[in-house]
């Protein structure tokens, strides 16, 4: 008799949203606090998550490939162990090169642990009934920048942006429990009955070879180096746009429900909506969203527009790029196609604070909305191109 994936699924959605609220949204949510406290300038600070992500890349096939050879679970237990370590060290790190030392660490730890290794687990665990999985993971999930925001404007005014790395290194930590007990019910399902194939040798050569791999890793390139730069500095572009500390906090916090939200209506609208259509929309409404951001230079309320569009456009497509891989690439040897696509992105999000401080230094932030809203426009027609050619770019 198969158990139950339901509370399973729920907890590695909890370690999710700790892991990503620990890592991921420490950095934006106490830039403007990091800053008065170290001294440092924000090319020096940014290099930081720049250099972890640059790591992250690096490893996302070899821990693709041992998601494929049934480790997924181990390095779900263990990666938030060295996250936790890596963002306690940020809050004593006195030279950069200590700093930089500390995100090397997170970096090694997140290629395990983060969205690529969980849906990759879940896609092997549970197959055609990993799509339902892989969205309740993200609709929880997509409350972290809701909580690390907040928690980011309260600890860096109370302790400072190092003291406050220390309250979100607590986070990660949390988290590993949660996948502890997690993966142990989820592989109680493979002496359920449930098959794991091997991968096949040559699967990750055959999907090089493809033409659909390339356009679908420069599409997600330039999705997520748009939203990398916009959210890294989302609070120095809304103070940019006019909005006071709060305001901007608030609006901020405000992508992850929002987040939540288009992922909700992708979840009601099941089979009325192709994989196709809602990946076109999702990109479209970057789109927008960049827009949007420029004209609330004009009206700073335009920010929580952004803010609400960008964040159900990339809640949208986080659960539609491991179903679009699965769909145009096949589900064969999945954790490593997957992990080799998903190159592209970590690369995006690397790459994403560093040319987001280049730009603020070369055109202040003027050059960050057109360059993102160029962004935005290529990775629509990357995407419109794709899916227009699905069938012969595939084979």
């Amino acid at each position: 008799m198969k158990s139950s994936t339901g509370p399973a699924v729920w907890l590695l959605a909890i370690g999710q949203t700790l892991i990503y609220a620990g890592c991921y949204y420490s950095f934006p949510a106490l830039l403007p606090d990091l800053e008065a406290a170290t001294g440092w300038d924000k090319s020096v600070l940014a290099f930081g998550p720049t250099l972890g992500f640059l790591i992250m890349a690096g490893l996302t096939v070899i821990s693709g490939r041992l998601v494929d050879r049934g480790l997924g679970g181990e390095m779900l237990i263990w990666g938030p162990v060295g996250v936790a370590v890596g963002v306690a060290g940020l809050g004593f790190a006195v030279t950069p090169v200590q700093w930089y030392l500390c995100w090397a660490l997170i970096g090694v730890a997140q290629a395990g642990c983060l969205y690529e290794t969980c849906f990759s687990f879940l896609t092997r665990r549970l197959g055609d009934g990993a799509r339902s999985a892989i969205t309740k993971v993200t609709l929880v999930a997509g409350f972290a920048g809701t909580l690390a925001f907040p928690l980011g404007h309260w600890v860096g005014a109370v302790f400072g942006g190092q003291g406050g790395m220390l309250a979100f290194a607590a986070m990660p930590l949390l988290a590993a429990p949660c996948n502890l007990i997690a993966v142990r019910s989820l592989r109680r399902r493979e002496r359920a009955g449930v098959t794991l194939a091997p991968t096949p040798a040559g699967t990750l050569q055959r999907a090089l070879r493809k033409p659909a791999f390339w356009m679908l890793a420069a599409a997600f390139m330039a999705i997520y180096l748009n939203h990398g730069v916009l959210l890294t500095y989302v609070l120095v572009l809304f103070a940019d746009r006019g909005a006071a500390a709060g305001m901007a906090a608030v609006a901020a916090a405000s992508i992850g429900p929002a987040q939540v939200a288009g992922r909700l209506v992708l979840l009601a609208a099941g089979g009325r909506v192709t994989t196709g259509q809602a990946t076109r929309a999702s990109v479209a409404g970057m789109v927008v969203a960049s827009l949007v951001l420029w004209l609330a230079g004009v009206a700073p309320g335009l920010i929580f527009v952004f803010a609400v569009v960008q964040g159900g456009a990339i809640g949208v497509m986080s659960i539609l790029r491991p179903v679009l891989i699965a769909e145009v690439l096949g589900r064969e040897g999945f954790g490593v196609i997957s992990g080799a696509v998903a190159v592209a992105p970590i690369l995006a999000a690397a790459a994403a604070p560093s040319v987001g401080a280049g730009l603020l230094a070369l055109g202040g932030a003027g050059l960050v909305y057109g360059s993102c809203l160029a962004l935005a426009v290529l990775g629509l027609g990357m995407t419109v191109l794709l899916l227009r050619g699905r069938d012969g770019l595939a084979g």
